[in-house]
């Protein structure tokens, strides 16, 4: 047994040491192949239960390519409110709400208190259950295991039964490239498509598509997206949470669905050495009656899926849109201009931003930030004080799984490198349009030359240690901001 160093989002969101998250991905997986690698073990049961340590797992796993399964350690149960289910997200949405008057200092406080009743990780399909239910349709995970809560005893007995499928592969000498092929790793992608999942899986896939040496890009997310629905209404934008999704039959319902309806590689090898079609056999064909978290397929949730690959002047590599629970798809304002996340949540606290305005968070991509901080603080102010269907946010950092709204993340090139998101002026006029798939600066070509000519590339934040090393090495966010692969 040995640990790996991880960072726990939600202490660290809003610090310093948000900046450590993403990197830690890295380093996760860089400690996992010392550790297997220099042992040489025969096999390794990866167990994780936060955003980057489960991409940083499967990284190692398809880079060592010895036989390895994950396990998720848990999902935390939901906190009430005044019968109100609660997340993670709800205390900075509460923030927010109360900042503006809209919200009891009694129901403030009740929201904090009550959201997070037990451990486990947040229970939304934000980024760590996104993961975790992804794992299962990838093939790497055990079928039914993602969504269970922490505390419950069918976890242990879920762990146990994960360590037995693990000596049957070292046994059978099933690696882990035999198993996340480009086949899985398309039902992983159709899997976060169906269940309204976080924007940190494209990050996540393409950089384990990249240790895995598939041959999977950016543009390979929209292609699915067009074809898979929305079949899940789990929050952030939806009513329910992990453990609702469980207990309706989880990702085992949701994949059969795919499969039964040609969405699905069935014939892809698993952990335990059988076909996926062969482990849906005994899954029903249709969601049981008496539930609204999984919908048949005659009714789904929207058509297609959540996660937009947008492009134009101002994302020529392609960002990211989550574009699920909007009533309007495009908007088209003056931008609002921050070169840091701490100075935007301040203009929003301050009550500085205005319906119509397009915010542009700039300066926190992975080079830049460095590390691509997450905005949930933001975002989550935005959706309190009643901005999220009016208010567009685009920047060359990310997003929490928790975050929704009009908001545009991983804009590719970023501004530390002369992306034309560094050129933005206050003021000048945004356009965020997820029906043409379009980002774009509507500034003409003579001034944006002009201002090209004065930009210079901003000094390195930090010039030693881990996150100097990082700035140097990793990729753009559309090659998923990696640090073994072409920068």
């Amino acid at each position: 047994m040995f640990g790996f160093p991880t960072v726990t989002d939600g202490i660290a969101i809003g610090t310093e040491g948000m900046k450590y998250s993403l990197v830690s991905r890295e380093v996760i997986a860089d400690s996992i192949e010392v550790a297997v690698n220099g042992q040489c073990m025969d096999g390794v049961l990866c167990v994780g239960g936060c955003d980057k340590n489960m991409p940083g797992s499967m990284m190692a796993m398809a880079r060592l390519n010895v036989p390895g399964i994950f396990v998720y350690a848990g999902t935390i149960r939901p906190g009430f409110w005044k019968g109100e289910k609660l997340t993670i997200v709800s205390p900075f949405e509460a923030v927010g709400a109360f900042s503006a008057g809209k919200m009891a200092k009694e129901d403030f406080e009740g929201i904090e208190r009550n959201a997070c009743p037990s451990v486990g990780a947040c229970g939304g399909q934000y980024t760590a259950n996104t993961m975790s239910s992804s794992f299962e349709a990838l093939g790497m995970s055990l079928l039914g295991s993602s969504q269970m809560a922490s505390p419950d005893p069918e976890k242990a007995d879920s762990a146990a039964d994960s360590a037995r499928a693990l000596v049957k592969a070292v046994k059978n000498d099933l690696k882990s490239r035999d198993i996340i092929t480009r086949d899985a790793i398309e039902n992983a992608v159709s899997l976060v498509m169906a269940t309204g999942g976080s924007t940190n899986a494209v990050l996540h896939y393409l950089a384990i598509a990249a240790a895995a040496e598939v041959d999977w890009t950016i543009d390979d997310f929209e292609r699915v997206r067009k074809r898979v629905p929305v079949l899940c209404e789990l929050k952030p934008s939806g009513r329910f949470v992990a453990t609702d999704f469980h207990a309706a039959g989880g990702v085992p319902q949701v994949l059969r669905m795919l499969l039964d309806h040609g969405l699905l590689h069935g014939e892809c090898v698993t952990i335990t050495g059988r076909t996926l079609a062969d482990e849906l056999a005994h899954v029903p064909d249709r969601p049981r009656a008496g539930q609204d978290v999984i919908r048949p397929w005659s009714r789904p949730v929207y058509p297609q899926g959540h996660l937009a690959i947008l492009k134009g002047n101002l994302a020529p590599e392609g960002c990211v849109a989550k574009i699920s629970g909007l009533k309007k798809p495009a908007i088209t304002g003056p931008a609002r201009v921050f070169d840091s996340e701490p100075a935007c949540l301040e203009a929003i606290m301050a009550r500085k931003i205005r319906p119509g305005d397009v915010i542009v968070i700039r300066y926190e991509g992975p080079k830049g930030g460095p590390g691509m901080q997450e905005m949930l603080a933001p975002t989550s102010a935005l959706i309190g004080q009643g901005l999220g269907e009016t208010v567009g946010l685009i920047t060359d950092g990310r997003f929490s799984g928790g975050t929704w709204g009009m908001v545009v993340g991983h804009v590719a090139p970023e501004a530390y490198v002369g992306g034309l998101i560094a050129l933005v002026h206050e003021g000048d006029s945004i356009t965020i349009d997820s029906r043409q798939l379009l980002l774009q600066l509507n500034v003409d070509d003579g001034e944006l030359a002009r201002r090209r000519a004065q930009w210079k590339p901003p000094p390195p934040r930090y010039t030693r240690g881990v996150l100097a090393k990082y700035t140097r090495l990793v990729s753009t966010a559309s090659l998923g901001a990696v640090t073994d692969g072409a920068s």
